[in-house]
């Protein structure tokens, strides 16, 4: 079973919505968790409407800090688009990234188009396992 790692800065938003989708589509296929190289304290609040609006629910969900050890625990990492390259301590990983805008701070409707494109990346992600 293929364990994937997504990753972004403050792991609140982006990759909190990749492993939400991954975990509910990979249908055993694989499993999914995230973290972040500077995590927030919560998750962002626009983020878990947005999910909510899909049927997800991710307001239990707290951010976590990258550490090598966690790192380690994987098979690949995806990293969102925000520019965790530069302080990732796990680059020995197969990794590629979705270059994806940051969420933080925009309106509901941005917040939308992000998850969208997060959820789409997930589906061919899905399909190609």
């Amino acid at each position: 079973m293929l364990k994937i790692l997504f990753v972004c800065v403050h792991n609140s938003g982006r990759s909190q919505m990749a492993k939400a989708f991954f975990n509910k589509l990979a249908d055993g296929k694989g499993t999914a968790d995230s973290a972040g190289t500077k995590p927030d304290t919560k998750i962002n609040p626009m983020i878990i409407r947005a999910m909510q609006e899909t049927g997800i629910d991710i307001s239990h969900e707290t951010p976590k800090l990258l550490t090598l050890e966690l790192a380690e625990q994987f098979d690949r990492m995806i990293t969102m688009g925000c520019g965790v390259e530069e302080t990732c301590p796990a680059r020995f990983l197969p990794t590629e990234d979705w270059g994806l805008p940051d969420p933080a701070g925009q309106p509901i409707e941005v917040v939308r188009q992000i998850r969208d494109q997060v959820r789409a990346r997930v589906e061919k992600l899905v399909a190609g396992l």
